[in-house]
């Protein structure tokens, strides 16, 4: 079981250059854990990619289609003061977005605090670093394939 950041479950939604990984990703391991926010910060992506023209509003009842079944896939962590409280920690110690921070305290919560050898999904460079220092072993593992800055879908 692996926990998927936001920014590699999108391509699983909205066509996108990473997809096709993400996709190989799911199918090598189906199982996923998300942090509870995750489905509100994919509809942000969705509608921002809207509002700037790089989707169709039409899209949007396919991503809710598609997205109604991947969660049948994942199990969630709800966790809300322990995640805030690790989070917390998280942005004293590592350069992250609010959104980033729980996202990996989720991931933390998830993993007991004991994420060595957990595996993390994720195409955000900046979160991917933090992860990593905390132990997890990231996915993709070909840097060509992730983002060399931090994912703009949050």
């Amino acid at each position: 079981m692996r926990f998927w950041d936001t920014s590699a479950i999108l391509p699983l939604l909205v066509t996108e250059k990473e997809s096709v990984l993400c996709r190989r990703l799911l199918e090598d391991d189906p199982e996923m854990l998300v942090w509870v926010l995750t489905p509100t910060e994919i509809y942000s992506a969705c509608y921002r990619k809207v509002r700037e023209g790089m989707l169709g509003e039409d899209v949007i009842s396919d991503v809710r289609s598609r997205l109604m079944v991947l969660e049948t896939c994942w199990s969630t962590v709800v966790s809300f003061e322990v995640v805030q409280a690790i989070a917390t920690r998280l942005l004293a110690v590592h350069p992250l977005r609010a959104a980033d921070a729980l996202q990996l305290a989720a991931a933390l919560v998830a993993f007991e605090e004991r994420p060595i050898g957990a595996e993390f999904v994720s195409l955000d460079a900046r979160l991917n670093h933090a992860a990593q220092r905390e132990g997890f072993q990231i996915l993709p593992d070909d840097p060509a394939n992730r983002s060399a800055s931090p994912c703009a879908c949050k």
